[in-house]
């Protein structure tokens, strides 16, 4: 009687009995929320605690017995499968809990475990998305452990060193049909991803920040205040326009793991110091695959393996780009190209945005003021540039005529509406013809503008086939008219989240959005996003259509459009130009990176934005998108001379370098608008993007093939350094060039930290003192400057740049090899014709591996697919770290006197070797200091003397 005493009353206390404040998990996680007792601990079944001056703690959280309890476990060709049963007596303040739920673990290799929780009588929604199944895992690097029986938690441990990576014990675990929580602990304070949101640092603040996840047309900025129903506010982080739901952890001994939840539902997360992690979601199932890694590179390579491997950007996509939304008419795009070709700024991509529509419709013309575009973008090309043209999905419903509108009713491609009656209209840009606008007001309000002359529109339902046969006509039509279509080169897919200027369908009782009060628009819990789950889209009732002709809820796919929008539209791209063509849109998801690029939105001309551009395209990297950046000089607002000034430095390492901003500015801000000073140091910093792009390129053939990341933080490189897991301020190229931008107003230098290798300043080659090693280094930085560093051990090539790629691609290349403290260098040279798809998966396609020691540098072709322009052959190698002057140099056995040795800097020169063939390039070393090299002309000079003294 004693014993049974006890062990209830122990069961009471760990049910009502507060956990430490870190350990606790929020009860009441809904926006606004104000925590009652009464309610916590009756209605559900949680416990109250106010016992902290923490204004973040929860005071209602969930007991450690919360949850659901194991009822079998048995074991299965690749794992487990478990059936766990939801705890008796237990409330649940949103939704039904499901009752009996399934757990499948999955080994699926060695460094890739999935976990899935299920309904296993009641199929749910599920992300239509390919994934790999099971492989073998004779040598899994994981444990998983489950207990035999009673209160369910799951834990994943890293074999190797017993880390714990995943511990959901904190309690919590719902499984509910509109409410699915689970918590897990975290192996350290550094975590990276989730998104798309704006964050102010690379790694998370674990403070218990909650981040929302649903896509929305949504620019970057600060968090945003709410009221919540008793009148006091709340601030609400934005939810911006993509959603991956996909984060990387850092381990104590500098191992790394990443999570994804497949899970494509409106969602967040929260942190906490504990450090611990919630994921919320509002449907389908919990589906988790777990990377282990180790290193932070590795993690990536698996994910996106697992998601999709980046697609290969055509070379000119590469060289910088310009844009506006706001060009007035085609003499305004001629006056930018001609200011750009007067200070001979390189320029590879003219874009048109819905300036060049017919009242912002797709596939037209505005003949009024961009007649003559299609023509001069055909000029373009023949002056070897390219252009982009904008598309968005949203199509006017009120038009004669228009084969858009016409054929998708034909093809019955639309999102139906809640009764599938028919489309789900909305109001985006597209605009009523002016004779039924009589009296427009041109400086009417935005709200008056979209009710009164934005035409309803319709939404493609990019799930469906057909709509992807009606998209490709589209395209395919567009591209192809001579007089009311573009011939372009790439497309730029635009508000697809989708957007839409009224919350919810279109009611014309009340001639704005209106959505039903039911459970999909308004259920029980909303993640932290902002406003409602209608807000600036469509209702979550819509209805859709997969492949398969499976129907979803808007609900459900929601942050899919973008998604499935991408894949179509780069092959109609591709089969309308001939060409690799590229595609880069707004709203993503994990996969997203096999088709398209992204730009980071809608940001402003502020300086804290420079800043989080680079933590952007750190986490795009991180999701698989490495064809990313940021507008340069900001979308929104006007900079300032020396913002756009230093944004064009910075934007000149963006992977995706382009500079746009919006209509209301009055002022141009690309390179030639600032006067010739300006111009200059944009052209200077471009040219040397553009003498780097062999090896940018080079960087993105190794994420197309093996998932790599192009632009990483210093972390994936230096994992053991904890310093390096908070830079977040500098990037590198690949693991051997390093960035250190100016980000602040009036800074005239910059504070670098130099992680523990040998670096040399790219533009010199002077060394990187070795006692700045593993510590912050302050470079003196005038506005002419932009620090580069390259590091030892690695041979990067690169090429004598031009004003396009077309050019710069037929000049000689330049081998750059620096040496490490062992005096060696690696790396490669991806070279193809820049332009065809699928060139790596036909074998069109030249590869090059680059060895170098204290003695020379080898060049070897490993793949000869592809022949390069005779013009394109290595004309230089230039050697920084050699530890002793150099008395002789061969090219292939032959001796060369074409060479210098200037400061501790080797550069062999008048080279004309043929890329396609194997190369020896030898120097011989000698420890006299005492020696140096005669200079290259001094030979000759001496040979005409010797000449003279014997004929006189």
């Amino acid at each position: 009687m004693v014993l049974l005493t006890s062990a209830l009353f122990l069961l009471f206390l760990g049910h009502v009995m507060p956990q430490a404040p870190e350990d606790r998990i929020n009860c009441y996680p809904e926006k606004g929320a104000v925590p009652l007792q009464t309610a916590c601990v009756s209605q559900r079944g949680c416990t109250w605690a106010n016992d902290t001056t923490h204004p973040r703690v929860p005071i209602c959280h969930y007991p450690a017995d919360y949850g659901y309890e194991v009822t079998s476990k048995t074991r299965t060709v690749h794992g487990y499968r478990v059936q766990l049963r939801w705890r008796t007596g237990q409330s649940c303040a949103f939704s039904t809990p499901v009752q009996i739920v399934t757990l499948d673990v999955e080994h699926q290799t060695n460094n890739r475990l999935r976990f899935k929780f299920y309904d296993q009588s009641n199929p749910r929604y599920e992300v239509p998305m390919d994934m790999p199944g099971p492989e073998t895992a004779a040598s899994p690097e994981y444990e998983v452990e489950i207990p035999d029986y009673g209160l369910f938690s799951i834990k994943v441990t890293r074999r190797d060193t017993d880390t714990v990576i995943w511990d959901s014990s904190l309690g919590g675990f719902t499984f509910a049909d509109q409410f699915l929580q689970i918590t897990t602990k975290l192996p350290s304070r550094y975590v990276y991803g989730f998104g798309e949101n704006e964050h102010a640092t690379f790694h998370h603040d674990l403070d218990w920040r909650t981040w929302g996840m649903l896509t929305r047309d949504e620019s970057p900025g600060p968090p945003v205040q709410e009221t919540s129903s008793d009148g006091t506010t709340y601030d609400v982080e934005r939810n911006n326009y993509g959603v991956h739901p996909f984060y990387m952890a850092m381990e104590e001994n500098g191992n790394a793991h990443g999570v994804l939840l497949l899970n494509s539902n409106p969602q967040d997360v929260t942190f906490q110091p504990r450090p611990a992690l919630t994921f919320r979601t509002i449907g389908g199932v919990l589906d988790f695959y777990m990377f282990l890694g180790p290193s932070p590179e590795e993690v990536v390579q698996q994910y996106t393996q697992a998601i999709g491997r980046p697609f290969m950007p055509p070379y000119w996509s590469l060289g910088f780009q310009v844009c506006r939304y706001g060009y007035k008419n085609l003499q305004h795009i001629q006056d930018v190209v001609d200011g750009m070709r007067n200070y001979n700024i390189p320029q590879d991509v003219q874009y048109a945005d819905i300036d060049y529509m017919e009242r912002q419709l797709d596939f037209t013309l505005d003949h009024t003021n961009f007649h003559g575009l299609p023509a001069y973008f055909r000029q373009l090309q023949d002056e070897c540039m390219k252009t982009i043209i904008i598309l968005d999905p949203a199509i006017s419903k009120n038009e004669t005529d228009y084969p858009a509108w016409d054929r998708g009713v034909q093809m019955d491609i639309w999102i139906k509406d809640e009764n599938q009656a028919g489309p789900a209209y909305g109001k985006v840009w597209p605009e009523y013809a002016d004779e039924f606008l009589p009296g427009k007001m041109e400086n009417a309000s935005w709200d008056f503008q979209v009710e009164n002359y934005r035409s309803l529109v319709g939404f493609p339902d990019f799930l469906k086939t057909s709509t992807h046969d009606w998209w490709h006509e589209q395209i395919l039509d567009f591209h192809n008219n001579p007089t009311d279509g573009i011939r372009f080169d790439g497309i730029w897919i635009d508000m697809n989240e989708p957007a839409n200027f009224i919350h919810g369908n279109y009611d014309p009782m009340t001639n704005s959005g209106r959505c039903e009060n039911n459970r999909w628009n308004n259920p029980d819990f909303k993640p932290w996003i902002m406003g409602d789950l209608y807000s600036k889209t469509i209702c979550m009732d819509a209805h859709q259509e997969g492949t398969d002709g499976t129907t979803y809820r808007h609900y459900d796919v929601h942050n899919l459009y973008g998604w499935s929008q991408t894949p179509t539209t780069l092959r109609s791209a591709r089969v309308a130009t001939g060409k690799r063509s590229i595609v880069v849109t707004r709203s993503t998801f994990p996969g997203s990176g096999k088709s398209g690029g992204h730009w980071l939105g809608d940001n402003t001309s502020k300086w804290d934005h420079l800043h989080k551009s680079i933590i952007g395209m750190l986490e795009f990297n991180l999701f698989g998108i490495p064809y990313i950046g940021a507008d340069i000089c900001g979308f929104w607002g006007e900079p300032d001379r020396e913002m756009c000034w230093r944004w064009m430095q910075l934007g000149a390492f963006y992977p995706y370098s382009r500079n746009h901003n919006q209509k209301d500015v009055i002022a141009e801000q690309d390179p030639s608008a600032w006067g010739p000073e300006f111009a200059e140091a944009s052209r200077a910093v471009l040219l040397t993007r553009y003498r780097l792009l062999p090896y940018l390129y080079t960087l993105f053939y190794e994420a197309h093939t093996k998932g790599s990341t192009v632009v990483r933080p210093l972390l994936h490189e230096f994992r053991t350094d904890r310093n390096a897991w908070t830079v977040d301020r500098q990037f590198l190229w690949g693991p051997a060039l390093l960035i250190s931008p100016v980000l602040d107003q009036g800074a005239t230098s910059v504070t670098a930290y130099m992680p523990d290798a040998r670096w040399f300043d790219y533009y010199t080659g002077g060394e990187v003192s070795s006692s700045s090693r593993g510590s912050n280094m302050t470079i003196p930085c005038d506005m002419n400057c932009i620090p580069l560093h390259v590091r030892g051990g690695y041979i990067i090539p690169t090429q004598e740049p031009a004003t396009n790629t077309k050019a710069s691609r037929q000049n000689k290349f330049e081998m750059l090899v620096v040496l490490n403290d062992d005096e060696v260098a690696e790396g490669r040279l991806f070279w193809d014709d820049g332009e065809s798809a699928d060139t790596i998966e036909s074998g069109d396609y030249l590869l090059l591996e680059l060895r170098a020691n204290t003695g020379g540098v080898t060049t070897v072709v490993t793949h000869k697919g592809y022949q390069p322009d005779s013009t394109a052959t290595i004309g230089s190698v230039k050697v920084f770290g050699l530890k002793s002057t150099v008395g002789e140099v061969q090219l292939d056995g032959v001796t060369t006197s074409r060479y210098t040795y200037r400061n501790k800097v080797l550069h062999i020169t008048s080279m004309d070797l043929d890329l396609a063939v194997n190369h020896e390039i030898r120097w011989r070393q000698t420890t006299s200091a005492a020696v140096h090299h005669i200079p290259a002309r001094w030979p000759l000079l001496f040979v005409f003397a010797i000449l003279y003294a014997l004929l006189t």
